[in-house]
């Protein structure tokens, strides 16, 4: 089924890269466990959509096509479908910018944290509670034991 260009810029007008419903969803569990947060934050490589400056942890909320999550998977369907050199260096372009982000805010101190976008809708509550496990290990992590 051939689809109109019309149709399509329509669609990906549609498609934001900030307040996106994973995000969103997101945030509001973090607030409600009581975190504050910055959103987009653009003083941090890559602009973080979540960062916990207190514990300095920055989280990304990734959705799972722009990201290229099974990404052998697929470049197979891309391969197959519509324009597919153009959607193949996109999504890999955006592959190599994520990594090279997390390799900058690693060197920076942050804790990177990546989450799919299904992985959110579907268990926030884990996502909640890895995002706590990397509280804890960065606060145990900054104390010092005197004996």
């Amino acid at each position: 089924m051939a689809r109109d260009s019309a149709i399509i810029s329509k669609t990906m007008s549609k498609i934001h890269s900030q307040d996106t419903s994973i995000e969103v969803r997101l945030r509001k569990a973090l607030w409600h466990k009581g975190y504050r947060y910055r959103k987009n934050y653009k003083a941090l490589p890559g602009s973080p959509d979540i960062v916990l400056t207190k514990y300095k942890i920055a989280i990304f909320c990734d959705s799972e096509f722009f990201h290229g999550k099974d990404w052998d998977t697929l470049k197979l369907r891309l391969e197959k479908g519509k324009n597919p050199a153009y959607w193949i260096k996109k999504i890999e372009r955006n592959r190599n910018r994520d990594w090279e982000n997390d390799k900058k805010l690693l060197f920076l101190g942050y804790t990177v944290i990546h989450f799919w976008g299904q992985d959110i809708m579907k268990h926030t509550d884990e996502c909640l509670q890895s995002i706590e496990e990397s509280i804890w290990d960065n606060k145990f992590s900054d104390t010092t034991i005197d004996v």
